[in-house]
């Protein structure tokens, strides 16, 4: 009777949650190890249904960093980065296409085994990320783009039909050149043109600290303002910079709260998503109410 005691409490936690988020669209950027494991790719995909059956709409930005190097290598090709942006020539964008698609339908077979309808689309597709050629402070790194405008009407439809869209990041330039895109941008920029109430990172950390050396200073929510302020007295650096300043733009335009998660940890959308005290940070607007964490 305690297990069961202990399961209905469980879900009692979740009730407002579920109340305030129903019918709401939420953007997951799908990366990481998360994406490696087996085990944990599969508990991704169980929490993202788990969402959509209780009344979300969620939708799924996925990475493919790790397996994009891997099939470079494999074809006798080096991996090569600038500041951390992969350099994408003609023959590593080619691959770069075949292997996000691989993957974008992998993850519609896993969601479909659960019950779930999925359509995997890439940016490509309903013009839905048109981007422009990014550079790497000066240099030339081939092509790889920065989203400049979302059409999402082609998710619109998908949600509408209630479909569950997974979404890698390709996009195409004013003349139809394909490019890759990294996929926290193209998360954030789908986030803002949807109007998201949420968007989530899965990560290889747990969130955001305020001294990366010390676990214990692990922030569970955050304020745009909070957020700012910890940038420009340094304590932020490394692949979270780029990040946390992703999280205070969707922020800025219009998405109500950001994830930061350990993708790591199984089910980790859950339990950041429907408990008080959560696992991850929460980033918020200045002006929104406290909610999580209390």
């Amino acid at each position: 009777m305690d297990e069961l005691l202990k399961k209905a409490s469980v879900l009692v936690e979740a009730l407002p949650y579920i109340q305030r988020f129903n019918r709401r669209i939420i953007v997951v950027k799908y990366g990481g190890s998360a994406m490696v494991d087996e085990a944990l790719k599969r508990s991704v995909i169980q929490d993202v249904t788990l969402l959509k059956l209780v009344g979300f709409k969620p939708i799924i930005v996925h990475g493919g960093g790790k397996e994009i190097s891997r099939w470079v290598e494999k074809s006798g090709m080096e991996p090569k980065f600038i500041n951390g942006l992969r350099v994408t020539d003609a023959p590593t964008m080619e691959i770069a296409e075949m292997v996000l698609n691989k993957v974008n339908k992998s993850l519609v077979q896993l969601v479909e085994q659960l019950g779930v309808l999925s359509v995997g689309v890439s940016g490509k597709d309903g013009n839905l990320l048109k981007v422009e050629k990014k550079y790497s402070d000066g240099a030339d790194i081939g092509f790889v783009g920065d989203v400049k405008e979302v059409n999402p009407k082609i998710l619109y439809d998908l949600l509408e039909k209630d479909f569950l869209p997974i979404v890698a990041p390709i996009g195409m330039d004013d003349e139809y050149n394909t490019y890759n895109i990294n996929a926290d941008d193209a998360a954030c920029a789908i986030a803002r043109a949807v109007s998201a109430e949420k968007l989530a990172f899965l990560t290889d950390i747990e969130g955001v600290y305020k001294d990366p050396q010390d676990p214990s200073t692990l922030i569970s929510e955050l304020s745009v303002s909070e957020a700012r302020e910890l940038i420009q007295n340094g304590y932020i650096g490394g692949g979270m910079l780029p990040k946390l300043n992703n999280c205070i733009d969707a922020i800025g335009h219009g998405v109500s709260r950001v994830h930061i998660l350990d993708g790591r940890i199984a089910h980790c959308l859950l339990l950041e998503i429907f408990t008080n005290k959560g696992i991850g940070t929460a980033i918020i607007g200045d002006k929104e109410m406290r909610f999580y964490h209390e």
